[in-house]
């Protein structure tokens, strides 16, 4: 049974093989595994819901990639969120860019009737990349020394857009920015 649909920010190859060296030690670790379990890809979570009807996105995604360039990202700390979930991050520079993409992209959802949840919205959206999920707390520590080796920042281009399904994730389109409009 699904648990809800996200349309996710991809990054170049290079960038994406930073992100995955951290899951993999992670993994190696056994402290988190959850993210390669459910097969996902590095990315950032431009827009999610519960319920949508793919087929109604593919052509507003599809428009509004053929109109974007690929966009610098520099992600250049980590964190995580102030709840129980122990959810561990890499944060990109908030770059105006960046806001706006996301922005412009949940505006043009909107205009086909999809409701935009508040963490979506302009004033509201954290841009995140998950490095590490339901890491027990006693291992909080370990996590953060892990990253630090990342040797942040580490900098790269978002390159695609995708759709995806989760849990498991299953992806449903995904588009190369800039990319003309193909029949």
């Amino acid at each position: 049974m699904s648990q809800g649909f996200s349309i996710e920010l991809y990054f170049d190859p290079a960038l994406e093989n930073q992100v995955l060296k951290a899951w993999n030690v992670l993994a190696r670790r056994q402290i988190s595994t959850q993210l390669i379990e459910i097969e996902s890809r590095p990315h950032i979570t431009l827009f999610s819901s519960p319920f949508l009807d793919p087929a109604r996105l593919e052509s507003v995604v599809k428009s509004f990639v053929s109109k974007q360039e690929p966009l610098p990202l520099s992600f250049s700390s980590f964190g995580t969120f102030p709840n129980e979930k122990n959810h561990l991050f890499l944060a990109p520079a908030p770059t105006m860019a960046l806001l706006q993409f996301q922005a412009q992209l949940c505006e043009a959802i909107k205009k086909e009737g999809i409701e935009i949840g508040e963490e979506f919205k302009a004033d509201a959206w954290i841009p995140y990349c998950a490095v590490a999920q339901q890491v027990p707390k006693t291992r909080m520590a370990e996590v953060f020394c892990v990253l630090r080796e990342l040797k942040l920042p580490v900098s790269g281009y978002a390159m695609d857009i995708g759709l995806v399904e989760f849990s498991p994730v299953r992806e449903h389109f995904s588009f190369g920015l800039g990319n003309a409009v193909e029949p």
